[in-house]
């Protein structure tokens, strides 16, 4: 079975001060996506990098997960440090996911220049922090999902194929 991690990084709703919308958002857009059967494995936990960290390694080494994908904790407020967090558990980064993130946000605010999102690869594992806003959610994953099939084929993890009619992965012909 192929698995997905979410992970929503949020101080006030790991305390359940305001229900998860975020982490719903990136589980809904997913299942509109995929047509390839998944699970999830899902956390909503404060913005805590040792906790961040833990969370991400249990998620990619001990629960095989082939993508995880956080929301929340990218800006540059003391606590936010998602992209801290990512960073320290990858081997190595993937700068291009974020660029296309902030390009992608930028035609709707000014201040997407301040998000931080990122992306990186820890084993067979792809990791791709996006901002909190469930509708920046979308709007970031609609821009970049196109390429996260083919990275995870490149990775050796599960095949993933999508709704065509939803979302069009990007796969060279050879």
């Amino acid at each position: 079975m192929i698995r997905i991690g979410i992970i929503n990084v949020s101080d006030r709703a790991s305390r359940g001060e305001y229900e998860d919308l975020p982490g719903k958002a990136i589980e809904a857009t997913l299942r509109e996506y995929l047509i390839s059967p998944w699970e999830k494995v899902y956390a909503v936990i404060p913005d805590e990098q040792p906790l961040i960290e833990r969370t991400l390694i249990d998620m990619a080494d001990k629960q095989g997960c082939c993508l995880i994908v956080t929301s929340g904790g990218t800006g540059p407020a003391v606590r936010d440090v998602t992209p801290e967090a990512t960073e320290k558990v990858c081997q190595k980064m993937l700068p291009g996911f974020g660029e296309r993130m902030r390009a992608e946000s930028l035609k709707y605010v000014p201040t997407a220049i301040l998000s931080r999102q990122t992306a990186g690869i820890r084993g067979k594992t792809l990791i791709v922090n996006l901002p909190g806003k469930p509708k920046s959610i979308r709007q970031c994953l609609d821009a970049i999902f196109p390429a996260i099939p083919y990275c995870l084929d490149l990775l050796g993890a599960p095949y993933l194929e999508c709704n065509q009619l939803v979302i069009k992965a990007f796969r060279p012909t050879t």
